[in-house]
């Protein structure tokens, strides 16, 4: 079963992803991020400032996450080299995704893209008001991408906000699940823990 999972920027969906798979062994429940697709820096837009826009469909090599996709649901492994963002220093690592009774697809443009759509056995948007979802991001880009404040809020205006508008809002019919992230979401993860753990044991 392949269980997608999008949502704006800041909605908290790394964190939701995080704590469900501390609920389950690498063989019951793997990983799929489309963070890995991106393509080389080098190939991506910029805007009209000369920004570098990741909020964009065409930033992600679509076929081939499409085709590692399949290859998940054939039960075959999928090898992936990290991608590291802004960070040229850092060592991207081999990643493994080998086979499991379930997995998560985790994007930014998984509703956006008919084919991984068609893919999804059920779809997951978690969702948060503006505010929260800026605050996360400054915390977040400060933290781990060493973006000044400027530069922060610079592309949540420009990019990060209207691609939630263009990209996710207008495929909401084809969601499943809204989980409401302005405090926690403490019920709707235990609510898909339950969910997946009966899966893994119709499968065990």
């Amino acid at each position: 079963m392949l269980i997608g999972i999008t949502g704006g920027s800041g909605a908290g969906k790394t964190e939701f992803i995080k704590r469900l798979r501390q609920n389950f062994v690498e063989q019951d429940l793997a990983l799929i991020s489309a963070d890995n697709y991106y393509l080389p820096r080098d190939q991506l837009k910029k805007d009209q400032n000369g920004v570098v826009n990741f909020d964009l469909p065409d930033t992600i090599d679509h076929h081939g996450f499409i085709t590692d996709l399949k290859k998940l649901k054939g039960n075959e492994l999928v090898r992936r080299k990290e991608y590291t963002f802004n960070n040229e220093k850092a060592n991207a690592k081999e990643i493994i995704i080998h086979p499991a009774k379930v997995y998560i697809v985790e994007g930014l443009f998984i509703l956006h893209e008919p084919e991984v759509r068609r893919l999804l056995d059920l779809i997951i948007l978690i969702d948060a008001s503006d505010i929260k979802k800026i605050s996360r991001r400054i915390l977040r880009d400060q933290a781990e991408r060493n973006y000044p404040l400027d530069d922060v809020l610079y592309r949540y205006n420009h990019h990060v906000a209207p691609a939630f508008d263009k990209f996710i809002v207008p495929y909401l019919e084809y969601v499943d699940l809204i989980v409401n992230n302005n405090h926690n979401f403490d019920k709707a993860l235990d609510v898909m823990a339950r969910f997946i753990r009966s899966i893994c044991q119709e499968n065990a």
